[in-house]
């Protein structure tokens, strides 16, 4: 009964386009196919509706068509049957968008070199949907952004064509949460934020996601959503700060702090754990806390615990590189001309992703310190970089060999860790992997 109260409460709008989400007679566009869009297409379209994606990516657009997924979290054959079945769509252009009665928007915001954010992307997808905008139809952005990036940029730009926001058009912000290489928690049962331009906005966002989305939490605004995001996200960035800060005071104090990280993972309650690492990787953890900082800015604040973690964390690859040049120098070797080899590239274990990744700036350095550098990595045959380019060795153990120094990034799990032991003359473990494993050995190093 309340339900029907509240719909009544709503706009003419709202209630229709609630109606067509509810009966699956809406069509869903998303902008961006990738880490993000892919797998709501998927998801959206195994729920009943009829998908339309848009990406400029004509290799991407391509490759949905064939029914090959590029995006580790979605299976080729699901993605095939949903195209053969008709119900995703896809185009590189966002004309095809016309007919749609609500679209998620999902392109990257990056940061750019000086810090600022980059919201280029953001309203170039916003603009390309001004043709194409109707009555009766919702906008959710779900791209990584600052508070305000909502009201202040896509709002002016849709209601300048001639929309009343929360009347006859819905405007709303859902942050992503993907994780990706997670079995556990994916698009579909991470619970979903949604927050609106306005609370008829909040509804229409979420009647569009509900049937598809196990869990829908509605916020009372598009900043509230906006700020959750990024409140998760520097949650973790700050934390990892503080346990990698915790690394370099033990080594000053020679304790190791691994063991010091699982004692006190002991305690049942009053802490959380986080392991240290090489850096910060990914889309999210390592920019997003970055977005708020910038933006506080805008009123006068400085957002110390924000720039102090980023700086900690940005310095860790340095850190790495410091230890495995003394490590050499404590065997008579100098770095300048050391046969290196990195074990991992990707941000994170058993994924393809190299974005930020600390390995990137690892290798960055040593080749600065004139070191031979190769690097092994199952899921990342390649590498180009704007200053270099490498290709994964195709011999591990014979790379391992031949190596003064094995440089352990990414703990990926397929890896043979005793074998590299074994094989190693010198090993600095930045994961623990090995300690992890039981391998205990005097030419293993641990950060």
């Amino acid at each position: 009964m309340s339900e029907n109260i509240e719909r009544i409460s709503l706009p003419p709008a709202a209630r229709k386009l609630i109606e067509r989400f509810d009966t699956f007679e809406a069509t869903i566009g998303i902008v961006g196919l990738g880490y993000v869009g892919l797998p709501l297409t998927v998801v959206l379209a195994e729920a009943g509706y009829q998908v339309v994606g848009v990406d400029k990516d004509i290799t991407k657009v391509e490759s949905i068509q064939r029914g090959e997924s590029y995006i580790e979290d979605v299976s080729s054959e699901d993605l095939m049957r949903l195209v053969e079945n008709g119900s995703i769509k896809v185009s590189t252009s966002s004309d095809d968008l016309r007919e749609v009665d609500g679209i998620s928007i999902c392109v990257p915001t990056p940061l750019r070199k000086t810090g600022d954010p980059d919201l280029s992307f953001i309203i170039s997808a916003a603009r390309a949907l001004l043709p194409v905008l109707h009555t009766e139809m919702v906008i959710v952005l779900e791209s990584t952004t600052y508070p305000g990036t909502t009201r202040e940029i896509l709002l002016p730009e849709f209601e300048g064509a001639g929309y009343k926001v929360g009347e006859d058009l819905f405007l709303a912000f859902s942050p992503e949460r993907v994780d990706p290489g997670r079995e556990d928690w994916t698009t579909q049962n991470t619970p979903k934020i949604i927050g609106g331009a306005t609370e008829a906005c909040t509804k229409v966002a979420a009647a569009m996601c509900s049937h598809a989305l196990e869990t829908i939490v509605q916020v009372s605004s598009a900043e509230v959503a906006e700020m959750t995001k990024l409140l998760e996200n520097t949650f973790r960035a700050v934390n990892i700060a503080l346990v990698n800060e915790m690394v370099l005071m033990c080594d000053r104090l020679k304790i190791n702090v691994w063991e010091v990280i699982e004692a006190a993972a002991s305690k049942p309650f009053g802490f959380m754990k986080f392991t240290p690492g090489p850096g910060l990787g990914g889309h999210c953890i390592p920019i997003d806390p970055l977005y708020l900082s910038w933006k506080l800015k805008s009123v006068k604040y400085n957002a110390r615990i924000i720039d102090l973690a980023s700086e900690i964390n940005t310095n860790m690859p340095r850190y790495v590189v410091q230890r495995v040049q003394d490590a050499l120098n404590e065997r008579g070797k100098s770095i300048k001309g050391a046969k290196l080899l990195i074990l991992g590239a990707a941000y994170k274990p058993n994924v393809s992703d190299t974005r930020e990744s600390p390995a990137l700036d690892v290798i960055g350095l040593l080749k600065e310190k004139n070191a031979q550098v190769d690097y092994y990595d199952p899921h990342i045959p390649s590498i180009e970089h704007e200053d270099w380019g490498l290709t994964s060795v195709p011999d591990l153990l014979g790379a391992v060999k031949i190596a003064d120094c094995v440089v352990v990034i990414t703990d990926h799990s397929e890896i043979d860790y005793k074998a590299v032991a074994e094989n190693a003359s010198l090993v600095f473990d930045s994961r623990n992997v090995m300690g992890a494993n039981g391998i205990e050995s005097e030419h293993i190093l641990r950060m």
